[in-house]
């Protein structure tokens, strides 16, 4: 590209900053590939600036405006972020609640500033970096491919995750007493909630499907005096929790299997899923129900604790992914689907579970992703020694998106406790006064 047509997109992009900075009126600075900086809004005083590092970036976006484009420029640091993080800057493009959005005449004189970008030149992005290789949406899924997916994800490193995981090594959302409470003490609490919904007594058998890094059936064995089975498709989970309950003397009481829960024999008094439901796949929801009523005791109760997306206003219409989803199960959980709570409760009951509670924690999950996320950010060079710098920035664009979805309510979370049938009377005492004390 020569000076001058160089000089021509730079006052077009400057031009575009004014026209996008009056309406979104950010306190932010964008920083162009000239190093010249331009506010985004009237009160543009804060330290955060989004850094444009050439012309090519611009006209990337223009011919393919997608997600996985923005990610790939991030990951190739040619889009990125000085002075805070992308959780800083997603919540000032979030007012009450909506997104801010240009009016009909901004996007006007916001197009014709960008269209001497479909003429520029674009340097090459390297698609694919840090994405899963196969088929990423599980719907065409075959036997050994549900490790496959668990794999990508939980055996990146047990080192990168406890960089800003709890010291339990809890991978899903803290039950948050008071919204300012530390982390450590929200998954303790999140803990000893599930067992007290499912009501665990000494010598009952517990099944934790998706067991994680152990740390549920830890808590259970040593507060409540249950024996229990964790199951994991991750090696490096399975080593991880091994480890630990056998540091902790409570090897005789808990046994870990690596294994697909379709494959899991045996009878429990209770059985819990933590955020293990998202990866099942919508279209095998039905059988894991079933599945998952045919393990348990007669008069056993079951907790389902997962990720869940709004129902669609008309069932008739196409399942279509949404494009953060796409990009979601793209670098993060190949294989996964967010179900809405409707349709979960409406599979227990076909299966032939009678629902007790459902319990909304969106807010509990918004808060712990941007907790993990600021703590990762803290440890960037840790992380980046461990995983490499894509995997790190492509981590703190997840979690930062996850914390803003909650928010948002794009994403909800919902914790669901069910027996085994309707007939005659329930496990459960009369009241729901022995959970919150």
């Amino acid at each position: 590209m020569d000076e001058q047509q160089n000089r021509r997109l730079l006052d077009r992009a400057i031009r575009l900053a004014r026209e996008v900075g009056a309406r979104l009126d950010l306190d932010a600075h964008v920083e162009l590939w000239d190093g010249s900086r331009h506010p985004l809004g009237s009160n543009a005083g804060g330290p955060f600036v989004l850094k444009i590092a050439d012309s090519g970036v611009v006209a990337s976006l223009l011919r393919r405006p997608t997600i996985d484009m923005l990610i790939e420029l991030y990951v190739a640091k040619r889009i990125d972020f000085e002075g805070g993080t992308v959780l800083d800057f997603g919540r000032q493009l979030n007012r009450g609640g909506r997104s801010v959005k240009l009016g009909t005449m901004q996007k006007l004189k916001v197009a014709r500033n960008l269209a001497p970008f479909f003429f520029a030149p674009r340097d090459p992005v390297m698609p694919g970096t840090g994405q899963f290789a196969g088929e990423i949406t599980g719907k065409a899924r075959k036997a050994g491919d549900n490790q496959k997916f668990i794999s990508f994800h939980y055996d990146l490193s047990n080192e990168f995750y406890q960089l800003f995981l709890d010291p339990e090594m809890v991978y899903s959302c803290g039950y948050f007493k008071s919204w300012d409470g530390p982390l450590e003490a929200a998954q303790v609490d999140k803990l000893d909630m599930i067992c007290r919904k499912l009501r665990l007594k000494p010598g009952e058998r517990l099944l934790d499907i998706g067991c994680g890094w152990g740390g549920l059936v830890a808590h259970a064995v040593k507060t409540y005096g249950v024996t229990a089975h964790g199951i994991t498709l991750s090696e490096e989970q399975l080593a991880f929790a091994r480890a630990k309950i056998e540091r902790m003397g409570l090897s005789g009481q808990v046994t870990f299997e690596l294994i697909d829960y379709i494959n899991v024999k045996g009878t429990y008094d209770k059985i819990a899923s933590i955020g293990m439901y998202e990866h099942i796949g919508l279209a095998n929801i039905p059988a894991y129900m079933s599945k998952v009523r045919s393990l348990l005791a007669e008069d056993g109760l079951f907790l389902n604790h997962a990720i869940s997306r709004r129902a669609k206003k008309k069932r008739l219409l196409p399942d279509r992914m949404r494009p953060e989803q796409r990009a979601m199960i793209k670098y993060i959980f190949p294989g996964g689907a967010l179900d809405d709570i409707g349709h979960s409760v409406t599979a227990m009951e076909r299966a032939g579970f009678e629902v007790h509670d459902v319990e909304g924690w969106r807010m509990h999950y918004a808060r712990t992703c941007q907790l993990w996320c600021e703590r990762l950010s803290a440890r960037k060079d840790e992380a980046i020694r461990l995983v490499g710098e894509d995997k790190y920035r492509i981590y703190v664009v997840y979690l930062a998106g996850c914390s803003l979805a909650f928010e948002r309510g794009t994403m909800r979370l919902f914790q669901t406790l069910a027996s085994k049938s309707a007939k005659g009377p329930t496990p459960l005492p009369p009241t729901r006064a022995d959970l919150y004390r």
